[in-house]
């Protein structure tokens, strides 16, 4: 062991998912608060192309599609319709045609109108399309200019009769890390009701950082991305409404990513992504002090989150809503994120030497600090929110669709500090064999081992999370309490870690709650970037093995894909979907593991 901290600029966890270094900002932060609103709306249409025509006339200026169609937040009656124009000129005004059919071909068009739009919405065109029939399929394209969009298909929301919702499920969708085949392969089925997706749909990040050692490296995730041609535009992180509209636009230039909005109605909230990197209320690990005011970077990306996604909001900052399919299943959409978080521990403030002079926990002081009653994750109003939601709710299955992990996962202290600095604590294979090695041959550990055993045996057990619910505690037993109480079947969706897990939830009792399927991400890179000497499939089967109290089922955490989530009037099963290889260009799927839960009984089998 050494005598002194690994350097950290973040919390430990963040070793486990994606930070890279913070460097000055200055040079990009000048580029783009010189550029105008107007600039960002024309800098797009450079990116992407357009038609030479001096016509600003929004009866015949010549426009394109380029970014596809979209609808999502569909109810019963309802649906947003979304689309961009990319006009000529960025100072024009555009007049935008919807229709609404119950055929591809519009032969039977249900409703119509006209919407316009320009650089003040970065030329993105929403449509509460309302009055249509309950469970029912729709066509949709715009018009402008002559020029129609491609055709989308979407869906209403089902109000009787409901035997089975199916719902795919996406998080982490990184586009320098590699091709979107998760997308794809969903835009192919035709058994899916609802994508949803649970944060970072994009990445702050720009194209190159500073690594320890002063060198102008590869930004994270992206070693691969020039030879994909998958490089960030733009260059720079994201810090104005400018940036991030100009990321949105490439990454809805994706085909796969396209294909599948036009195929079926999203529901999504953001992570920190579309922000920056371990977001909270009051700033993130990813915004310096030279980057500007962090609330008017929050609220630029968030403007530009809800232009250029199909959502349903009254107010900017309000994400968290709720979604009836029948009376089988009501979704709850959270906000464990942006409006309400308290800023994440950070183990680092918990280290101490000591009698030997090595680097331990402070168990005491970091007991305290998590069973801090005032940490909030939701906050009050949310948790009042949904609290009233699930009270009212009449549906068999209640699920939580949110960023991060809530399952326990407590693992031992040493180990994680092993995760944090190799010099420190025990690496997990030492630890399991050696644990194991006390529990079935005890008589076989030398004097040496036997020490280390009675060491490993007396190390407290601590989240490997503290981003996830895990560091939010007591904010996590206010939900399982309002769950208990109402004897609610409780499924919680969860992304963030770009890892696939299982869990039984259980409260600080024990008491078993509800389960939780949380999906991998759609290309960011999971634990088999970091712990690379590990073997996956040994990690994945070890991990399991080493959570305090076995609430961990399953775990991979070295593929990429998506969920299918399926729920029935006796059961709700996870179906994890694994693609092959993301760095290429064509892939193959399969279903890698299958977990359900049954009504009445919280557990996972």
């Amino acid at each position: 062991m050494t005598d002194q901290p690994a350097e950290q600029t973040s919390p430990i966890h963040n070793l486990l998912k994606d930070t890279q270094p913070s460097t000055p900002a200055i040079n990009r932060r000048r580029f783009l608060q010189s550029t105008s609103l107007a600039t960002a709306a024309g800098a797009s249409m450079m990116l992407m192309g357009c038609n030479n025509d001096n016509d600003d006339n929004d009866n015949t200026a010549q426009v394109s599609f380029l970014h596809g169609v979209a609808s999502g937040d569909p109810l019963a009656d309802k649906v947003i319709l979304w689309t961009r124009v990319t006009p000529v000129s960025s100072g024009s005004s555009l007049d935008v045609e919807w229709q609404i059919a119950s055929d591809n071909t519009f032969n039977t068009i249900i409703h119509k109108g006209t919407s316009k739009t320009n650089g003040g919405q970065d030329y993105t065109v929403k449509v509460d399309a309302t009055g249509l029939q309950p469970n029912t399929s729709y066509f949709y394209r715009f018009i402008c200019g002559g020029v129609t969009s491609p055709i989308g298909k979407t869906k209403t929301l089902p109000v009787t009769n409901v035997n089975q919702v199916k719902l795919a499920v996406v998080s982490c969708s990184n586009y320098p890390a590699g091709y979107f085949h998760a997308y794809a392969d969903i835009a192919k089925r035709s058994d899916v009701d609802v994508l949803l997706h649970l944060g970072d749909y994009i990445y702050e990040y720009g194209r190159h950082t500073i690594d320890d050692q002063g060198k102008t490296v590869p930004a994270y995730a992206s070693s691969q991305a020039a030879q994909l041609n998958r490089e960030v535009i733009p260059m720079e992180e994201l810090l104005t409404i400018t940036g991030y509209r100009l990321r949105y636009a490439q990454y809805r230039t994706d085909k796969d990513l396209q294909a599948v909005h036009a195929a079926m109605p999203m529901i999504a909230v953001w992570d920190d992504h579309e922000i920056s990197n371990d977001t909270f209320k009051e700033g993130a690990e990813n915004h310096q002090s030279n980057e500007g005011d962090w609330n008017q970077r929050k609220m630029d990306a968030m403007k530009a989150y809800h232009e250029w996604m199909p959502t349903r909001n009254s107010v900017m900052t309000q994400i968290y809503r709720s979604f009836d399919f029948g009376n089988l299943l009501s979704l709850h959409m959270l906000d464990t994120r942006v409006i309400a978080r308290d800023k994440q521990l950070d183990y680092n403030n918990f280290l101490i030497k000591d009698a030997n002079g090595q680097l331990t926990l402070d168990s005491a002081k970091f007991t305290a600090a998590m069973q801090d009653t005032s940490r909030q994750l939701i906050g009050l109003p949310q948790q009042n929110w949904l609290a009233g939601q699930l009270q009212a709710s009449k549906s068999t299955w209640q699920i939580l669709g949110q960023q991060v992990v809530m399952g326990q996962m407590f693992i031992p202290a040493p180990v994680l500090l092993n995760f944090m600095n190799p010099a420190l604590g025990v690496d997990a294979v030492t630890y399991m064999t050696l644990m194991q090695k006390a529990q079935t041959a005890p008589t076989t550990l030398t004097p040496q081992e036997q020490s280390v055993v009675q060491q490993l045996q007396q190390a407290p057990f601590i989240p490997y999370n503290l981003d996830a619910w895990d560091g939010y505690a007591v904010a996590r037993e206010m939900i399982y309490g309002i769950a208990n109480a109402m004897q609610k079947n409780l499924v919680v969706l969860a992304g963030d870690t770009h890892n696939a897990w299982a869990n039984n939830l259980v409260n600080v009792k024990g008491e078993p709650v509800g389960v939780e399927f949380a999906v991998q991400s759609v290309t960011s890179p999971g634990f088999e970037e970091y712990l690379a000497t590990v073997n996956p499939k040994q990690l994945a089967l070890g991990l399991p093995m080493l959570v305090k109290g076995g609430t961990l089922k399953w775990c991979d955490t070295s593929q990429r894909g998506y969920m299918i989530v399926t729920a029935t009037p006796e059961q709700c099963t996870s179906d994890w979907v694994f693609v092959s290889d993301i760095t290429k260009p064509t892939y193959t799927s399969s279903v890698g593991k299958t977990m359900r839960v049954k009504v009445g009984e919280p557990y996972l089998v």
